[in-house]
C-alpha cells in the first residue's frame, strides 16, 4: 500500500486528446470534443481550428499556437509531437485541436505514434472532416445518385508530376466519382494538368472553396481546363480545397449558406456568459459567425443586508416590480436560501419590465399584473404612474449599478421605495487578447451591446488603443441609454434596436446588413 507521503509526492499521469476540430464552423465540432476542452489544462491548436473554441478552455489553462502556413510554421511537427509529450509528462490534460478530422491528413496518426513511443496515455476525438463538409456548406454533395456513386479523398501536397507518384492519378481520372483534393491550391494548375493528361474530359466542373464553412467562406466554379486561370484572376489562395466531378453542377440549385442574411459577418457578443449563448444562436440561425467576448459578469450583491431585511418585510409590499431576468434569477435565489415562503407577497401586484422578465416569472408560476409597453425607465414612470397610489410601497430589486431615475420618479410619485441591489454587475472574464488580435487583423464585422456596462467594461479592457480598434467595425446597441453610454466614450453607434430587447437588436441587425447588401448590389 503506498503511504500517504508516497501518494503526496506521487505525480498524476498526464492525458492528451487528440480532438478534430471540424473543418471552421466552431458549431461543428463534437460534442465530446467540446467536453475535452472544457476541462483540459492545456490547449495545442492549429491555425484552421475556429479561436471561438478557445473560449470553452478553463479560466488560466495555458493555450498554445501551433499553426502552420504554406510559408511559415509556428512549430515543425517533430516539435509539437516533442510538445505534447512535455506537457503530459508534467501531469496535465491536453486537448490538442486540429483541423478537420485528426487522421484525415491531419498528421493525428503522427502524434498518436509519438506519444505511444513515449508511454503517454491518449484518446482520438474524431472530428467532421472538411472533405464533406466544406462541399455541403456550399452546397455540394460529395455522392448523388446518378452522378456520382463515391468520392475519393487525396492530399494535394504531392507533386502531380514527381515519379513514384503514391497516387494512382489514371484511376482519379477514369472514376466516374467525386475527387476531393485537400491543400492543393498551391499546385492547382498541375493537379488540373495531370487529370485532364489521364483521361478526365477538359469539361468536367470544378468548384474552389475558400475558408470553408467560415464566414469567409469563398466559392469559385469553373472547368479543369480555365479553374487554374479563373483562380489567379479572383486571387484564390489557401485554406482552399478542390472538388472536381460532376456534382459540383448541383450548386446552383442547393446552395443554402450564402442566402442567409447575415451569412460572412462576425459578430461579438459582448453580454454576461451565462445569457451569451442565447443570443448567439439567433444571429448564427440566421448565418452569422459569432464570437463570445463576457465584458460583463452577473454575481450576487457584495451585502445581502438589506435584500434579506426586504425578503423578510415582503408581506408589506403592495407593489414588487422586476426590470429584469438576473433580477427575478437573483431575488428567489435568496428566498429559497433563507428558506422564505412566496406566499408572503401574495398581496403585492407584479410589474415586470420587459417580456423577457415577464417569462422569467412565469417560469416562477407568478402571474404578471403589469408589463409596460416600453421598457425605458423614463417611459415606464409615464407608463406606471395611473397604476400606483401615494403611500403604496413599492419593492425595486435591481443590479448594483442601475440608474436611479425609476425609483426617483416613483417617489415622486408618493411611492414608498425600498430600491435594493439583489446583483452585482462586474467585469466579466473575456479574453481580451483573442479579441484585440481579432480587431487589429480586421476579423470582426461588428461588436453587440447589450447593456451600459458592457460597453463601459470592453472599452475599458481594451485600453487606450479602443477607439483605434474599433475603427471601422460596426457597433450595436440595444436602446438607446447603451447608446448614449457609447457616444459618451467617443464611439459612432450604426444600429440601435427599436425595441430594447435581444429580439429587437437581433431584428436591427438583420436589417442593417441587409440595408448595406441593398446599397452594394445598386452600385
Amino acid at each position: 500500500m503506498m503511504s500517504d507521503g508516497a501518494k503526496k509526492h506521487a505525480k498524476k499521469s498526464g492525458l492528451v486528446y487528440l480532438i478534430g476540430a471540424g473543418p471552421g464552423d466552431p458549431g461543428l465540432i463534437t460534442l465530446k470534443g467540446l467536453k475535452c476542452i472544457s476541462r483540459a489544462e492545456v490547449v495545442v491548436y492549429d491555425r484552421l481550428v475556429s479561436k471561438r473554441l478557445l473560449q470553452y478552455a478553463p479560466f488560466g489553462a495555458e493555450l498554445i499556437y501551433v499553426g502552420k502556413k504554406p510559408d511559415r510554421h509556428t512549430l515543425k511537427q517533430d516539435q509539437i509531437n516533442s510538445l505534447l509529450a512535455e506537457k503530459a509528462l508534467q501531469g496535465l490534460e491536453v486537448a490538442r485541436l486540429k483541423g478537420g478530422d485528426p487522421f484525415v491528413f491531419g498528421r493525428g496518426g503522427e502524434e498518436a505514434a509519438f506519444l505511444v513511443e513515449k508511454g503517454i496515455d491518449f484518446e482520438i476525438i474524431p472530428g467532421i472532416t472538411s472533405a464533406v463538409a466544406v462541399p455541403a456548406y456550399a452546397g455540394i454533395p460529395v455522392t448523388h445518385r446518378g452522378l456520382a456513386a463515391g468520392f475519393t479523398v487525396i492530399t494535394g501536397h504531392e507533386d502531380p508530376e514527381k515519379n513514384g507518384s503514391d497516387l494512382d492519378w489514371s484511376a482519379l481520372s477514369k472514376g466516374a466519382g467525386t475527387n476531393v483534393i485537400l491543400m492543393g491550391m498551391g499546385k492547382l494548375d498541375l493537379i488540373a494538368k495531370r487529370l485532364i493528361n489521364e483521361g478526365l474530359s477538359p469539361s468536367t466542373p470544378v468548384a474552389l472553396i475558400q475558408n470553408g464553412t467560415r464566414a469567409g467562406q469563398k466559392i469559385l466554379t469553373g472547368s479543369l481546363e480555365d479553374i487554374a486561370m479563373k483562380a489567379n484572376m479572383e486571387g484564390f489562395s489557401p485554406p482552399a480545397i478542390i472538388i472536381t466531378g460532376n456534382v459540383v453542377s448541383l450548386r446552383r440549385e442547393l446552395k443554402w449558406i450564402e442566402k442567409k442574411p447575415l451569412f460572412g459577418k462576425i459578430i461579438v457578443v459582448s453580454r454576461a456568459r451565462a445569457q451569451a449563448s442565447a443570443f448567439s444562436e439567433k444571429l448564427e440561425a440566421l448565418g452569422a459567425e459569432t464570437i463570445e467576448f463576457p465584458a460583463i459578469k452577473i454575481e450576487p450583491p457584495e451585502d445581502y443586508g438589506p435584500l434579506d431585511q426586504a425578503l423578510e418585510k415582503l408581506n408589506q409590499y403592495h407593489w414588487v416590480i422586476f426590470t429584469s431576468e438576473n433580477g427575478v434569477k437573483y431575488f428567489f435565489s435568496r428566498l429559497r436560501e433563507k428558506d422564505l415562503d412566496i406566499r408572503s407577497m401574495k398581496e403585492a401586484r407584479i410589474c415586470a419590465i420587459g417580456p423577457k422578465t415577464k417569462e422569467a416569472l412565469s417560469d416562477k408560476g407568478l402571474k404578471v399584473d403589469f408589463m409596460p409597453p416600453q421598457y425605458r425607465a423614463e417611459a415606464v414612470v409615464d407608463q406606471i404612474k395611473t397604476e400606483i397610489r401615494a403611500g403604496e410601497k413599492v419593492l425595486l430589486p435591481r443590479a448594483d449599478l442601475a440608474r436611479p431615475i425609476l425609483a426617483q420618479a416613483l417617489e415622486e410619485l408618493g411611492a414608498l421605495v425600498d430600491n435594493i441591489s439583489c446583483y452585482s454587475t462586474v467585469r466579466g472574464d473575456a479574453d481580451v487578447k483573442l479579441l484585440k488580435e481579432l480587431l487589429t487583423e480586421k476579423e470582426v464585422d461588428m461588436i453587440t451591446f447589450t447593456s451600459s456596462s458592457t460597453v463601459k467594461n470592453l472599452v475599458a479592457m481594451l485600453g487606450r488603443e479602443a477607439k483605434n480598434l474599433l475603427n471601422g467595425v460596426a457597433l450595436a446597441a440595444i436602446g438607446p441609454i447603451t447608446a448614449d453610454t457609447a457616444r459618451d466614450k467617443g464611439l459612432t453607434i450604426a444600429v440601435e434596436a427599436e425595441e430594447y430587447t435581444i429580439a429587437g437588436l437581433v431584428e436591427a441587425i438583420k436589417d442593417y446588413f441587409g440595408h448595406q447588401t441593398s446599397e452594394g448590389a445598386s452600385k
